[in-house]
């Protein structure tokens, strides 16, 4: 216990120092025309000092997973809590590579916030270590989740680069589709942001509502049992077939879809419907503050970054992450789906989302390099396919059911 202990005063440390290097990073950025200052040395002083900070943070993460993997007795990687705290540490791990490469300031001011953004979504989840159930009592715990949480988190990196990029290019003067869709990339991260801050608002005002499902419904080992239904957010959908034992601040306005099966299915849609609701309203509260779109606030402070840069930047961390996201999603899942289920491929939801991510991926790789697709076409690509892997790792964990629910507890 004291290891784990350890391992999550480590990981505080880790989250701390990341919100601290974020915000230099941005101060490097947009500081560069303040009085009295030369921008370049203003940029180069700052974000060493911010490159520094997230260096500390990443050893203090790193013994926050050894020390969790041997208090744990396993790899850090078998719940929600522990996988995104591990691609949170893989992204970071991705960045720190890229920037000894390019020495480029601004990568940080986009991938640092996207690392807290995922570490401070993992500490909505239950940081219990509980014991390993038996679909999870393998090495090839260790070996798929860890592989493919890197391919993630170097593919992030593609992301940032390819969303820097379109920052930079697209014309802010007039509204186009590119704005407009431009506006939604950005819109669906403060969706994150959004459930990030409900779900732990809500944690610490305790208000929970509480139902008990009217019929038994098998738990993670298979066993019927009459359950309980919990939502620490306000409840607007109930479970189907079920009754209210506590109520909390307010009354559901609909029942889930009998398809959603399991008891905490109506709970996770519950949860996406309020991080859509929030997000919605954190965008249009900026909207309203800064009076412009959201792409031409942070447009400003990438204009001296050249866009071929930033183009080949994403191109490299999707070349690389490609093929480990390759070997951990699909090929080691397959082995050990294998292993546990007597079978290489079953069409869960789980197994359906990382096929599309890989076949994206792989048109992207296929359209770049045969039909020269570089510049915009590319960034957009790299963009859209990591907001596939925010579909997977949100939507597809937290609402639909399958052998891969247990993730979602």
């Amino acid at each position: 216990m004291q290891l784990i202990q350890l391992s999550d005063w480590l990981l505080d440390i880790a989250f701390l120092l990341y919100v601290i290097s974020s915000i230099v990073f941005v101060v490097s950025m947009t500081g560069k025309n303040w009085a009295g200052r030369d921008p370049k040395q203003h940029e180069k002083r700052f974000g060493t000092i911010a490159y520094r900070l997230a260096v500390i943070g990443f050893i203090a993460q790193t013994g926050y997973v050894i020390a969790r993997w041997i208090g744990g007795g396993h790899s850090p990687t078998s719940n929600m809590f522990e996988f995104m705290a591990f691609l949170d540490y893989c992204i970071i791990l991705a960045y720190l590579i890229i920037y000894r490469i390019y020495k480029l300031n601004v990568i940080g001011a986009f991938v640092l916030p996207l690392g807290v953004i995922m570490l401070a979504y993992s500490y909505v989840f239950p940081k219990e270590v509980t014991p390993l159930i038996p679909s999870l009592q393998s090495y090839w715990l260790h070996i798929h989740v860890t592989t493919a949480a890197l391919g993630e988190g170097i593919l992030a990196v593609g992301f940032a680069a390819g969303l820097m990029y379109l920052i930079r290019t697209v014309p802010q003067q007039v509204s186009t589709k590119s704005t407009k869709w431009l506006e939604v990339v950005l819109a669906v991260v403060l969706m994150l942001v959004g459930f990030i801050l409900m779900e732990s608002t809500f944690a610490r005002m305790d208000q929970k509502t509480v139902f008990e499902m009217n019929q038994p419904q098998p738990n993670v080992f298979g066993q019927m049992e009459k359950v309980k239904a919990e939502y620490t957010m306000p409840a607007l959908v109930a479970p189907a077939d079920s009754t209210i034992i506590q109520a909390g601040p307010m009354s559901p306005l609909f029942t889930a879809p009998s398809w959603m099966e399991g008891k905490d299915a109506a709970r996770k849609l519950n949860t996406m419907l309020w991080s859509v609701i929030t997000g919605v309203i954190l965008y249009g509260g900026l909207r309203l503050i800064f009076r412009k779109r959201l792409g031409a606030v942070i447009q400003p402070s990438v204009d001296g970054i050249e866009p071929d840069l930033l183009d080949e930047i994403s191109y490299r961390a999707i070349s690389i992450g490609y093929p480990v996201f390759t070997l951990g999603a699909l090929i080691f899942a397959m082995i050990w789906a294998q292993e546990a289920w007597g079978r290489f491929w079953g069409w869960d939801p789980k197994e359906v989302w990382a096929l599309i991510v890989w076949l994206f991926y792989s048109a992207y790789l296929h359209l770049r390099l045969s039909r020269g697709w570089i510049g915009a076409k590319s960034a957009w690509m790299s963009v859209i396919g990591f907001v596939i892997i925010l579909i997977t790792l949100v939507v597809v964990n937290l609402v639909i059911a399958g052998l891969h629910s247990y993730a979602g507890v």
